[in-house]
């Protein structure tokens, strides 16, 4: 971050009322009890045995795996989670001292009574892991374990797997295994008559619906989101770094409760929405330039993803106008259609129907992925990518506490144009709700909005820019 970004961020302080961050979406020891119990019910058979998230070896701030919080919401590093489906009792495996504790940021009751503070029917030290481990093994015939990379924050398990694999395992003057692998090697090792299973799947089948209170905590973050988005277009002008807007959009988020960011801060304008997720930031607005800010943050170990596009100038031209309005109506179609019981295909189907209902061609290929996907680009949840579970896209067949991105675009990187208008969608019983409502969307909106200060242009007035 350069001086001058530094300096208007520090400003921003001022421009805005005093607010306590919001608590974060951990849930019900009763919510986490159902999740074990759901992984209980695919493993009868066995126990799964799931590796927690290590300290960074950079001392950068540490965040629990998706996976161990999913299951019991703890946060301490270098723990180990046994749910086992025969006993139907889960262990947790983990050693921390209360200084240690109290250094996280970790609640004291978690160190002093972590079987009440977790719910867990057993909480041990690290230390008893292996001997728990060998006296388990000669009770149970199968170990299931994560065979794909633990996820954080701005992960997906496969996009992280394909990239170690291809960079790491398969390189010649490597050749290392993820943790995850290693562990499945030294399991198959040291207890040779046992039978080693992979869970990721069943893990995922259980992350990919979410509850209400995971829906209810999505719905907080994706009012981060649209209050971060909306600062980030008011605040838009010619001659302004794509990097202090990357640096507004961070600090509302933060602000409003976000723990972290869900994935780096894409912004493409000019030549680079040739690249659909450059986040360099390296160039000055110009007059007639057209954005896309894809963008969204985590909270509670849960992302929302979204995307707007505006015009620098606040006005869009005729050719702007005319290719932001027609990927506005499809996903307007797109999400007049969702509903649970029917599938992507038959809302594809019905968008393409209107379109030429309405004279428009929906054979181009800027949207022939979206129309045929009925919008659907991946799933949102603990991972901005989330967990794909089975899920077979054009025939899956829509469930309430579905969630995912319904992602428009339409981009001509010859004219250096491109629009994305992307939602975060979650299924109901008897519709949908999106949960990033509230952006800026049509023209007029778009357009109003940024006839206003914004707060670059708030602390220009100021002095303090």
């Amino acid at each position: 971050m350069t001086k001058r970004t530094m300096l208007m961020v520090l400003g921003m302080a001022g421009l805005f009322s005093v607010q306590l961050p919001v608590l974060s979406g951990l849930f019900e020891k009763s919510e986490y009890a159902a999740r074990r119990a759901g992984l209980m019910d695919k493993i009868p058979d066995g126990a799964a045995v799931l590796l927690g998230a290590m300290i960074p070896p950079d001392r950068s701030e540490f965040y629990q795996n998706n996976d161990l919080m999913y299951f019991c919401g703890v946060e301490v590093p270098n723990a180990v989670l046994v749910i086992d489906g025969k006993s139907r009792e889960s262990t947790l495996f983990f050693t921390i001292s209360d200084r240690e504790a109290e250094g996280m940021g970790l609640p004291p009751d978690l160190v002093k009574e972590p079987v009440v503070h977790t719910g867990l029917e057993r909480v041990q030290p690290l230390d008893q892991f292996a001997q728990f481990l060998s006296r388990l093994t000669l009770e149970t015939p199968v170990l299931y374990t994560m065979y794909r990379p633990g996820e954080l924050i701005p992960d997906n398990t496969n996009e992280t797997f394909r990239s170690w694999q291809s960079q790491i395992t398969m390189n010649i003057w490597d050749g290392r295994l993820t943790r995850e692998l290693q562990f499945v090697e030294r399991l198959k090792e040291k207890f040779p008559y046992i039978e080693v299973r992979d869970c990721s799947r069943l893990v995922w089948d259980l992350r990919k619906i979410k509850s209400p209170a995971e829906i209810a905590v999505m719905k907080e973050a994706g009012r981060i989101a649209v209050s971060a988005h909306t600062a980030v277009i008011n605040a838009t002008r010619p001659g302004i770094p794509e990097h202090e807007l990357a640096a507004v959009f961070e600090y509302v988020c933060k602000r409003e409760g976000a723990q972290e960011l869900a994935f780096n801060t894409i912004i493409m304008s000019g030549k680079n929405h040739a690249y659909g997720h450059y986040h360099k930031h390296d160039r000055v607005l110009k007059d007639g330039d057209f954005l896309i800010l894809d963008a969204g943050p985590d909270h509670g170990y849960y992302n929302i993803d979204a995307s707007t596009s505006f015009p620098a100038n606040g006005t869009f031209s005729s050719r702007q106008k005319e290719v932001y309005e027609l990927a506005l109506l499809v996903r307007k179609l797109c999400q007049n259609n969702y509903r649970p019981g029917v599938t992507l295909r038959f809302i594809g189907e019905r968008v393409k129907a209107e379109l030429i209902a309405r004279g428009h061609n929906p054979d181009i290929a800027q949207l022939s992925g979206e129309i045929r996907n009925g919008g659907y680009n991946h799933s949102v949840g603990m991972a901005t990518h989330d967990v794909l579970g089975t899920f077979a896209r054009q025939d899956e067949i829509l469930q309430p506490g579905f969630v995912f991105a319904c992602d428009i675009q339409i981009i001509y990187p010859e004219e250096d144009l491109g629009v994305r208008i992307e939602d975060t969608i979650a299924i109901t019983e008897d519709g949908c709700i999106n949960l990033s409502a509230g952006l800026p969307r049509t023209v007029e909106e778009v357009e109003t909005l940024m006839k206003t200060d914004g707060i670059i242009q708030i602390l220009k007035k100021k002095g303090q820019y």
